[in-house]
């Protein structure tokens, strides 16, 4: 059974040891080195300021982590997040992203959040270092691709592409208060 619990920054060793294979074996990150644990834990830390930051936990074992973070610091952007979700390699398509997202969500919804946006790293051919599934999950979780920037990040010896994802969380009303 997957729980979704609030991260707080004393899991910061255990969320760089599952973001660590991301950064040393694929280009779904465009990180060259692997952040430190006391660096990785400053980002949680100005991350938690504003946003949600959630952990999910299988048999109290920690199996994944989203969080929320500014899209743009001008303030018309208040209303949108960029969202990333990291899951343990050998945890994936156990449905923990699905449960993260669903629980991101709801706590953005209630935070008065209308966007949400996702970059996933695109090759048009899949390889070693990147698949086609995180915008194939982005897509299944209802986002909808809205820009795609070609050749923009370098790793590995390969240039790859960005795809950027939206999903709206409610109405955009004229008027709206910030």
């Amino acid at each position: 059974m997957i729980t979704i619990r609030n991260a707080t920054p004393q899991d910061a060793e255990k969320l760089v040891e599952i973001y660590a294979p991301y950064v040393e074996q694929t280009a779904i990150t465009f990180e060259y080195e692997i952040p430190s644990v006391e660096e990785f834990r400053k980002r949680m830390e100005s991350v938690l300021e504003k946003y949600p930051y959630l952990i999910a936990e299988i048999d109290d074992e920690i199996a994944g982590f989203i969080y929320a973070n500014t899209f743009k610091s001008r303030p018309a952007y208040s209303r949108t997040v960029e969202i990333s979700i990291y899951v343990k390699m050998e945890k994936r398509k156990m449905g923990i992203g699905k449960a993260l997202y669903e629980e991101m969500e709801k706590r953005l919804k209630q935070q008065g959040i209308l966007n949400m946006n996702a970059c996933t790293t695109w090759s048009d051919t899949p390889n070693q270092y990147l698949t086609h599934n995180s915008p194939e999950f982005h897509r299944h979780m209802g986002f909808q691709p809205c820009a795609h920037f070609h050749k923009c990040g370098y790793k590995f010896g390969h240039w790859f592409d960005i795809l950027w994802f939206e999903k709206m969380l409610g109405e955009h009303e004229e008027n709206h208060e910030i």
